[in-house]
């Protein structure tokens, strides 16, 4: 057993009373009505964010949120409560309220359980919760100075540090307890470059389950301020970008947002035994052309989406959902999996204790090809390199998506040339898996990923793939 799980389990014993006693009676008070399973999801989150803007710390704050959320589940019926603090009649309360989903009054008695013994998939000695404010500051402060000295067009950095530790415990009736203590750091730059009359803009980041070693092993926050404000500069001289449906590449690494947003969330179960999804009723057949391996993965060391354990008390897996073009599965929480008779694959996640359990996504991304990246553009003859993403809008019914490009490149005559502003790309998630026609052995992964989206709900993620060719996407731009 991991000593994380035991320092965190005995964080909320010390703190809080939160022992095997109080789970019981927790449990019971849950199970009083009767229902299949109760669950409790004890959370304590301590949570910084700095923001550096003009040279000066604009905002600065911190706090520290407590609570439990309790569900009961009743065959597809499930009720849930929360209390905001730690208070044992407060928490009773929660439990009798989300009890109320069963009427058949027979209650029956929890199975204690034994500590999991769990990876530890994020080893940080010290989170970044911990380190003072002015040694954040000074990395920022290098941020900064690196942006400005990039190119004399910039005229504006702003720097953002946010960084979070959230300890939990999950007790379930069935005899699960799990307890995890989960480090979370994100450096964000934005850069505002401005020539002749003309300004644009550009972002670097990096992040993910570190502590501040981060900056000394992974990437320095010079080299994250650089990748903004070479993108800002770079975008100084973009062309228009072209309109029509033409063959584009999309980039390692980021290009996972459009796989995470098109493609992913399609195949998440909730989705498909609602049967809302154009995945539907569809594993075991063709869905993407066979040079194209889709998994979730929420094993990866450090990765922003990954998780020793997920919300329901589950370990996180390697999920394959699309072999060779096929559909393999979908990524399941307790619900679903029984709908579908399969095993759990540790995707049940929550935003907080305030929400309820969601089939997620963790890391998501596409396996390497077999082709180089100099192939995939010299078999363009005019086409679009697209590098970095903004946001975008997805049906999850059909697939059908917009996306914004911010980084983007004319590919002319099997060569990358200018770069070009005002890119989208329209289409339909299917489709173009199904367009793919080679796949790059570069494949590249956003361990700082973002925040994803869901029914109000937002949860750390991460996502990859490698350099794509797609054959036809629509690009929505100014120039004929």
């Amino acid at each position: 057993m991991n000593s994380q799980s035991n320092a965190t389990l005995n964080f909320f014993q010390s703190r809080f009373g939160v022992d095997q006693n109080m789970l019981n009676t927790l449990l019971d008070a849950a199970l009083s009505r009767g229902g299949d399973f109760a669950e409790l999801y004890f959370e304590h989150r301590q949570s910084n964010s700095m923001l550096y803007e003009e040279q000066t710390v604009r905002e600065a704050s911190s706090g520290v949120t407590n609570g439990v959320g309790i569900r009961v589940v009743m065959g597809d019926s499930i009720g849930y409560a929360y209390s905001e603090d730690f208070e044992l009649e407060n928490m009773r309360h929660a439990a009798v309220t989300a009890a109320q989903i069963s009427h058949s009054g027979q209650g029956h008695t929890p199975i204690n359980a034994t500590l999991q013994s769990l990876s530890n998939l994020y080893p940080v000695e010290t989170p970044t919760v911990d380190v003072r404010a002015l040694e954040k500051l000074d990395i920022i402060k290098r941020a900064d100075v690196a942006a400005r000295a990039y190119d004399p067009s910039v005229s504006k950095v702003v720097v953002n540090f946010m960084d979070e530790l959230k300890r939990v415990v999950i007790a379930t009736s069935d005899g699960r307890l799990a307890a995890d203590a989960q480090p979370l750091m994100r450096f964000f730059v934005q850069v505002i470059s401005e020539r002749d009359g003309r300004r644009e803009s550009g972002r670097g980041s990096g992040g993910g389950r570190y502590g501040m070693d981060y900056f000394a092993t992974q990437r320095t926050p010079e080299e994250i301020a650089q990748d903004g404000a070479r993108q800002a500069v770079t975008m100084l001289e973009s062309v228009d970008a072209p309109a029509g449906m033409l063959p584009v590449v999309l980039a390692a690494g980021w290009s996972g947002v459009l796989l995470h947003e098109a493609v992913g969330h399609g195949l998440e179960a909730d989705f498909n035994f609602k049967k809302q999804s154009n995945f539907t009723d569809r594993v075991g057949q063709t869905v993407a052309s066979p040079l194209c391996t889709v998994v979730d993965d929420g094993t990866m060391e450090h990765s922003r989406g990954s998780l020793n354990v997920d919300d329901e008390g589950s370990p996180t897996k390697y999920n394959v959902l699309i072999e060779n073009g096929v559909l393999s599965g979908y990524m399941q929480d307790r619900i679903s999996s029984k709908h579908f008779d399969n095993q759990l694959t540790g995707n049940g996640r929550r935003q907080s204790f305030r929400h309820h359990i969601m089939p997620r996504m963790t890391n998501t991304y596409m396996l390497n090809g077999e082709s180089t990246f100099e192939e995939l553009v010299r078999d363009v003859p005019r086409g679009l390199y697209c590098v970095d993403y903004a946001g975008g809008q997805v049906n999850i019914t059909n697939g059908d998506f917009v996306f914004s490009v911010t980084e983007a490149y004319l590919i002319e005559n099997g060569q990358i040339t200018k770069p070009v502003k005002g890119v989208n790309l329209i289409g339909n998630g299917p489709d173009v898996l199904n367009k793919v026609t080679k796949v790059a052995n570069d494949f590249k992964m956003a361990y700082d990923g973002g925040t994803c989206g869901k029914n109000g709900q937002g949860v750390p993620v991460s996502l990859g793939m490698p350099s794509v060719l797609v054959s036809g996407i629509t690009v929505g731009g100014t120039a004929s």
